[in-house]
């Protein structure tokens, strides 16, 4: 018995010394930068994933000179036909604390994207945009053709409930009852 417990008790301390390092997050990897000037403020735009795609996830940093202490910043995305979403404040990357960014976004459509950044800090407050961003069209086959591939088989366990529905049904109003093990 002693044995066992101790045994429970190696294995439970293996358990756990080795779960924070597989839980511990990929960290971001910068392939591309942009350079835009936000006023006296310098700000380096990265991209995970280059060259960017519709419908594709990736992580945005934008990483002002001198660091992100002391300042603010909000980011507005302007779509190819010159719609704007609202502004964002600019927060810090979930998995790189030390600059702004978004995790794991989408450009919604392909096109020329304009970021427009408003940074403030102890210089002041500038405006600075990142024009003509080339977004390519997605990946893959289009989306209703993705979305009819993946109902296949949802489409296959329908049929074969309703057969073996309709079968059990007709056996039971005739009077017949199934055989039991």
């Amino acid at each position: 018995m002693r044995r066992t417990v101790l045994a429970l008790a190696a294995v439970a301390g293996l358990l756990f010394a080795t779960a924070a390092p597989a839980n511990a997050y990929e960290p971001v990897n910068i392939v591309h930068t942009e350079r835009v000037q936000a006023g006296p403020y310098g700000l380096t735009i990265g991209f995970s994933t280059w060259p960017v795609k519709a419908m594709q996830s990736l992580d945005f940093t934008f990483i002002p000179d001198g660091g992100i202490e002391g300042k603010s910043g909000t980011l507005t995305l302007i779509n190819p036909e010159g719609g704007k979403n609202r502004a964002q404040p600019l927060v810090r990357h979930p998995r790189k604390r030390d600059v702004w960014g978004l995790d794991v976004r989408s450009m919604p459509r392909p096109g020329a994207w304009t970021f427009h950044f408003t940074v403030n800090g102890p210089a002041g407050s500038g405006t600075g945009e990142l024009r003509a961003l080339p977004v390519q069209e997605q990946p893959g086959p289009p989306m209703g053709v993705s979305w009819a591939i993946s109902t296949l088989p949802l489409i296959g366990l329908v049929v074969l409930v309703v057969v073996a529905w309709r079968r059990t049904r007709g056996r039971l109003r005739g009077g017949e009852l199934p055989a039991i093990g």
